[in-house]
């Protein structure tokens, strides 16, 4: 026979009192917690217990959760003299944390408020609070430059980077030739692509003895900055992002004057429109790779052997017409700008000039082109 529980009225108030009791306490233990960490004072072992308890036990899922999902960089700024408090309150009206007193607790409770320093941060809102709590860790108090010239391939920018901040290579490379980086400018790059061309060209200021990822997630940061909403809106080319980083590329490796880039962009939007090879030499100096003999990855003086090379990435655009599958090196924002608005011109052909001054000679035919090339 099933057995009837009667309803007690008496256990129904002693259960809800201790359930208030409860909550009381749980109250009064985190506003504890919370004014011990208000304090400018050093924290006693007994204040770290509490604040430490306080986050594993109720906050830990704060800590851990983001914000959201957007890596867009967002520049924070750290003045000098600001307080913890100051910093939380400022991440907080930002949108970088949700609770800027927890990330003050945080940094108390590990004896980070102390190294803290003040200086530009790039933060972005995929970052949890002891990722935010890292990054202004290093700051600029102690720091190094680096210069990334424009047309550099991956491999050139590992060995500047080398070179200048001592950087291992090997891992730049082995990092950069993956692209599953969150994004929103590398989600449709083909299966197997690498980062090349978005290492963005530029003066880079960074912490003292930088890892690799550091550096590589500050050059893609900069690249979403500054490169990724001029390409988004270029519509009007009838080309993709990548399509317009890869023909920046060409453009960069051809030009040496300025002025040209527009110019020699519109060769290349000619010849495509007509559907005539592109038939660029950078693309087949970097299918043919790194040369030994001349200590370059820019092969020189090309000869009809090289440009007959099939590489088996199709980079080579005297043997694959199309534009290769993405970019050949780093292009600045001129080259960049030069693809998006090219010269209106009915070029199709161009050469050094024979002043050797940089400079080029652009004809409408072949039969024109062919005069004007050097003896």
């Amino acid at each position: 026979m099933k057995k009837q529980y009667k309803f007690s009225p008496v256990k129904l108030i002693i259960f809800a009192v201790a359930l208030g009791a409860l909550a009381y306490a749980g109250s009064v233990f985190s506003k504890r917690a919370v004014s011990l960490g208000t304090t400018t004072t050093q924290l006693t072992s007994l204040d770290k217990t509490v604040i430490g308890l306080y986050l594993d036990l109720l906050r830990s899922n704060d800590l851990t959760r983001p914000m959201g999902n957007d890596p867009t960089p967002v520049q924070f700024q750290v003045s000098p003299g600001e307080s913890i408090s100051d910093i939380g309150m400022h991440l907080q009206q930002q949108g970088l944390v949700k609770d800027g007193d927890l990330f003050r607790l945080y940094v108390r409770t590990n004896n980070l408020d102390t190294t803290i320093t003040y200086g530009r941060f790039t933060l972005r809102q995929n970052m949890n609070i002891s990722e935010i709590a890292r990054t202004l860790q290093r700051g600029f108090a102690i720091e190094t430059q680096v210069t990334i010239p424009e047309g550099k391939r991956l491999e050139e920018v590992a060995e500047l980077l080398q070179a200048q901040v001592n950087i291992n290579a090997d891992e730049f490379i082995r990092l950069a030739r993956r692209a599953d980086y969150s994004y929103p400018f590398l989600k449709d790059l083909p299966e197997g692509a690498s980062v090349e061309g978005y290492l963005f060209p530029d003066t880079y200021r960074l912490p003292q003895n930088p890892t690799a990822q550091d550096v590589l997630l500050k050059m893609l940061d900069n690249y979403g900055t500054k490169v990724a909403p001029l390409l988004a809106q270029a519509n009007k080319t009838g080309k993709t992002p990548r399509q317009l980083l890869t023909l920046a590329s060409i453009v960069e490796r051809e030009a040496v004057v300025t002025t040209e880039r527009p110019l020699i962009a519109s060769v290349y939007f000619n010849r495509m429109k007509i559907g005539m090879a592109l038939q660029a030499d950078p693309t087949t100096q970097y299918a043919l790779g790194y040369q030994p003999d001349q200590k370059t990855w820019w092969k020189k003086n090309l000869t009809l052997d090289d440009l007959k090379y099939v590489d088996p990435a199709g980079y080579n655009t005297y043997v694959n017409p199309e534009l290769p599958p993405g970019p050949i090196a780093s292009p600045g924002l001129s080259s960049i700008t030069a693809v998006i608005s090219p010269a209106e011109t009915s070029y199709l052909f161009f050469v050094a000039a024979c002043n050797q001054d940089g400079t080029h000679q652009f004809s409408n035919t072949f039969e024109e082109h062919q005069k004007k090339l050097c003896p």
